[in-house]
């Protein structure tokens, strides 16, 4: 727990002007760096370090980025000394629920109104994996997200992507319009001759019912491809 150690870097121990939790009480969560917000997380540091410290040295290794610090795993974790598996899970835990909390702040705004509001949807979803996954989002006649659909999982190809289920679960659910999404974890951003042949292949398959395809996003970590916005749908 918090019980001070034997160089005095337990959070109890310091000055009261740096203790992240008093910090946060007086001042306001904003006031906080990341490193002393993650330094809450986890309580307390080593012998040789505080848990700023040990914070900070964290986050240097992710040069800085809480979007690198989320895809860290508790093993990765666990190999900073001083960091054992219940920090490493508290620090996952934190991430997840930033991470969740995007999510819902996107599904909040429920009308796509361009590309850039597809990606805000999708980004926290499939920006960050390391393998691919396809997406259908399901649209009303007021461009409003009747719903969401992984397709496919670990690749894209014709073969994956099953049309059927696609178009079939647009009448079930009443859409009017489609739009296709999946990330390219390499964070290349040029459609491939298969992206661009299973778009056709949707596109033209959705005529037939009366359902359009918007667009089709290719999405990475911190931008997209819009293949409406390009002019290649």
């Amino acid at each position: 727990m918090e019980q001070k150690n034997q160089n005095g870097f337990g959070i109890k121990s310091w000055a009261e002007d740096d203790r992240p939790r008093e910090k946060l009480l007086q001042k306001g969560k904003v006031s906080l760096s990341d490193a002393e917000l993650i330094a809450i997380l986890i309580g307390s540091g080593s012998r040789d370090e505080s848990a700023v410290q040990l914070s900070k040295r964290i986050l240097a290794s992710t040069g800085n980025q809480l979007s690198e610090l989320g895809k860290l795993s508790v093993k990765k974790l666990c190999e900073f000394k001083g960091i054992g598996p219940a920090k490493a899970v508290s620090i996952v835990a934190a991430m997840e629920l930033g991470r969740r909390r995007r999510t819902e702040e996107a599904l909040e705004k429920k009308k796509i109104t361009s590309s850039a509001s597809v990606f805000e949807l999708m980004q926290p979803i499939i920006g960050e994996l390391y393998h691919e996954e396809f997406w259908i989002i399901y649209l009303n006649n007021s461009n409003k997200v009747i719903e969401q659909l992984q397709l496919s999982k670990g690749g894209i190809t014709g073969t994956l992507v099953d049309v059927r289920i696609t178009l079939r679960k647009a009448l079930e659910v009443g859409a009017t319009s489609i739009i296709l999404a999946h990330n390219h974890p390499s964070g290349t951003l040029k459609p491939s001759e298969a992206d661009k042949q299973l778009t056709q292949k949707l596109k033209t398959a959705a005529q037939s019912l009366d359902i359009k395809v918007l667009d089709h996003l290719i999405v990475t970590e911190k931008s997209y491809f819009s293949f409406a916005d390009e002019g290649v749908l």
